[in-house]
């Protein structure tokens, strides 16, 4: 303990001065509950800083290390024959200045622990329900799995909810579609398609049904008079006969336009299903990339070392199958 004391005077005055002042302009730094009361003005930030660069340097490195710039790290070089402040100083050089080999196995790292995370996150139920992944992405929930559901039931009261959170989730319900429209017109999408337009294409339905009514009538005619003209003249009726079956297929929607079957009479429930374990894999995969920045702070996954402990159960777990698999 008496040499540390001695290894913390080396440092000058000035550099505890420049060092703590700077630092303590700085928002939201880790204070102990005791000292958090005493912390909201920054000439008090600055004299606990300074106390603790007298007192103890090793813990101050382990608390806002982080913090320093290269050139505020080099005033610690003098101390560095501490066992402890050369350990802190070498972790914090290695973080501003990592070399190829520590971003690799930083990077190895990164990526286990967000796979740990998302495997709380499944487990949790909520982050990758179809709820608040359609809330996350609304647009890309449509495109696989809500143009094919019944939209109608979203704006419906469900069991034991109050009138107030009806109207809340309807709101919020509007904000989806608002979003999902956007982009559908950001992607040149025909209005008739758009989400929330069955009332549009119902009154076009309604339009062409209208209109085939209209020729089956025109044609119903021509073919009477048709059939009278010939039966003045004597002939026979088999031809218009059988014009008038080769117009009834023709007229036949089914067969000359199959375009017109709804797409949600086309999926099954498994197909369904199918696509909506596409999305969730779209979205688990969005989280491993780092794309989920507006619904999570990745810094503190990423620093999480608790999250190492999933990967080295898995390690042991690997490596006692192997055991038994090799006897």
């Amino acid at each position: 303990m008496e040499q540390k004391k001695e290894t913390v005077r080396t440092m000058s005055e000035e550099a505890k001065e420049r060092i703590s002042g700077r630092l303590s302009c700085l928002e939201n730094l880790y204070f102990p509950r005791a000292l958090e009361s005493t912390v909201s003005l920054p000439s008090q930030r600055k004299a606990i800083f300074r106390d603790l660069l007298s007192r103890d340097v090793a813990l101050f490195l382990e608390r806002y290390g982080s913090k320093l710039t290269g050139n505020e790290l080099s005033e610690f070089d003098s101390m560095k024959d501490d066992y402890e402040i050369n350990w802190h100083m070498k972790r914090l050089r290695s973080i501003m200045s990592p070399s190829e080999e520590e971003l690799r196995m930083r990077s190895v790292t990164v990526k286990n622990r967000r796979r740990a995370y998302l495997d709380r996150l499944v487990c949790g139920g909520h982050y990758f329900s179809e709820e608040a992944m359609r809330e996350r992405e609304p647009y890309l929930h449509h495109e696989y799995v809500g143009k094919f559901q019944d939209q109608s039931g979203r704006r419906m009261a469900r069991p034991g909810e109050r009138w107030s959170e009806t109207l809340m989730r309807r709101c919020d319900e509007a904000a989806l579609v608002a979003k999902i429209r956007g982009e559908q017109q950001r992607m040149g999408v025909p209005e008739r398609d758009w989400v929330g337009n069955d009332r549009i294409q119902e009154e076009e339905e309604e339009e062409e049904e209208e209109e085939e009514e209209e020729e089956e009538e025109e044609d119903d005619d021509e073919a009477e008079e048709e059939k009278v003209d010939d039966e003045r003249r004597g002939g026979s009726n088999e031809q218009p006969v059988e014009r008038d079956l080769n117009e009834a297929v023709v007229n036949d929607d089914s067969l000359s336009n199959p375009g017109r079957v709804s797409l949600e009479q086309t999926v099954s429930a498994e197909e369904l299903e199918d696509r909506m374990d596409q999305f969730t894999y779209i979205m688990q995969q969005k989280f491993l990339l780092g794309e989920d920045q507006e619904h999570l702070d990745y810094s503190k996954i990423d620093n999480d070392e608790t999250l190492d402990d999933h990967w080295q159960r898995e390690a042991n777990i690997d490596a006692e199958e192997r055991y038994f698999a090799d006897d």
